[in-house]
């Protein structure tokens, strides 16, 4: 078999930093003629309507990772959320991720937290975001809000359950400042992202100045774990439906996720199901 040839940024660290700033002079130059209006007036007064609220567990079991690095996740993540909390989303506004957060720099604070890549765990400065924009993402599902960029470890099944509140398939993946998470207002109603940290949980609300008059539920559909030929799969469907608010009557109905993801831990103990593909 013909050996893979490697990119670039895979030959050395030097590689990797030169690929790195590239990739983040791009995005500069890409948000300099993009001429969009990003949220950042903030409000310390809560919108009157919640919308939806959230919590995530900070420390999490996450197979054999070091304990450590969940700690120094909570200590990242007390330092970004009051760079978001409070912050408006008017009408036509876009919600940036890195835009308010900026940089997560040792000289900010910052420690060394988890960080995926290529389906590899490892550790660098700032690591664990990803836990901040995923309870953000959950919450603008159930909001008539329009996702203009979303990244995900797609193909990947990476720990195994634990204590899972949401559905697998819907976490997000960032990386400053190219791979970024962002939604924009298309409604005529301002909304607001209140985020917080407690001892044991990342706290979220999405809240909204007027009542709206659908809700919206996801779900998940189809799940089951599969034996192939390089492995056991993980399988779902995840659907957004939105709903009348006064009448309960079922408006539409969407495919917004399908998984079908490797899984990278100790599967002996999974129910399996032999595939059909």
């Amino acid at each position: 078999m013909k050996k893979q040839r490697r990119l670039f940024c895979e030959i050395s660290p030097l590689t990797y930093q030169i690929s790195l700033f590239k990739c983040r002079l791009l995005r500069r130059l890409i948000n300099l003629f993009r001429f969009e209006k990003l949220a950042v007036t903030k409000s310390k007064e809560p919108l009157p309507v919640l919308i939806y609220s959230h919590k995530s567990l900070i420390r999490r079991t996450l197979g054999d990772v070091d304990a450590r690095l969940q700690e120094n996740k909570a200590v990242n993540l007390s330092l970004a959320a009051p760079k978001v909390t409070n912050v408006l989303i008017r009408p036509g506004e876009c919600f940036s991720f890195w835009r308010l957060v900026g940089s997560c720099t040792a000289r900010k604070g910052y420690r060394e937290g988890l960080t995926i890549s290529k389906g590899e765990v490892g550790k660098d400065i700032g690591g664990g975001m990803c836990q901040f924009t995923n309870l953000i993402h959950w919450m603008v599902l159930h909001a008539p809000l329009q996702i203009v960029e979303y990244h995900h470890h797609d193909g990947l099944d990476l720990f195994p359950d634990f204590g899972r509140q949401v559905p697998f398939g819907v976490g997000t993946s960032i990386m400053y400042n190219h791979l970024d998470y962002r939604f924009k207002n298309t409604t005529d109603n301002t909304f607001q992202l209140i985020v917080y940290p407690t001892q044991e949980y990342l706290c979220g609300e999405l809240r909204c100045s007027e009542e709206l008059p659908n809700k919206y539920h996801i779900k998940a559909e189809n799940e089951f774990f599969s034996k192939e030929p390089d492995g056991v799969y993980r399988n779902n469907r995840i659907y957004r439906e939105c709903v009348d608010r006064r009448t309960g009557k079922l408006l539409t109905r969407e495919l917004i996720k399908e998984n079908h993801a490797k899984v990278l831990y100790d599967a002996s103990m999974l129910p399996i199901s032999e595939s059909t593909a």
